[in-house]
């Protein structure tokens, strides 16, 4: 392969889908699973276990870095732990037509909210809400139904995580 001319991290003749992010390979497939396993792993460690130099490693992961491919790296932390002992998922519905810029900034500005999706049926958005314990959730759950235009919330706690995982 060879270096597109400005862009030390872009190849030439790497094929890349319609939104301009390279498609992996099983190398690259595999340094990101290794990167799901063990995120502080070494470019040492990460290349033993897929064939590669730990140049060859860190070249691959700054470019699956750069092409959107690895969005961060972070801590995954166990809500329970610091006292997050209740979650729940709410879908929420509104008036009229909502659009997900909407969305996003009604849910970013609720702490308990760790994540919102817009989904097709009755309600507009699904929240997962985390919170202390059921006295916060329901608190969490009225400031939700206090935002502008919603028009009713339906919530499903979760009684116990069996498991969670990305698609690899």
């Amino acid at each position: 392969m060879l270096r597109a001319r400005g862009d030390p991290l872009r190849l030439v003749g790497v094929e890349r889908n319609m939104c301009g992010v390279s498609i992996v390979d099983d190398i690259d497939r595999g340094i990101v699973a290794f990167l799901r396993r063990d995120g502080r792993a070494t470019f040492a460690e990460i290349g033993a276990a897929v064939g590669l130099s730990a140049p060859a490693t860190k070249r691959r992961v700054d470019r699956l870095v750069a092409d959107g491919a690895i969005s961060g790296f972070t801590a995954i932390v166990d809500p329970h732990a610091l006292g997050w002992d209740t979650e729940a998922y709410v879908e929420v519905a509104y008036n009229g037509v909502v659009s997900p810029s909407r969305l996003r900034a009604d849910y970013t500005g609720i702490a308990e909210v760790v994540s919102a999706w817009t989904v097709s049926g009755v309600a507009d958005a699904v929240v997962h809400v985390l919170a202390r314990d059921v006295r916060h959730l329901e608190e969490t759950i009225q400031r939700i139904r206090g935002l502008p235009d919603v028009t009713g919330t339906q919530t499903e706690i979760v009684l116990s995580r069996l498991f969670q995982r990305s698609p690899d």
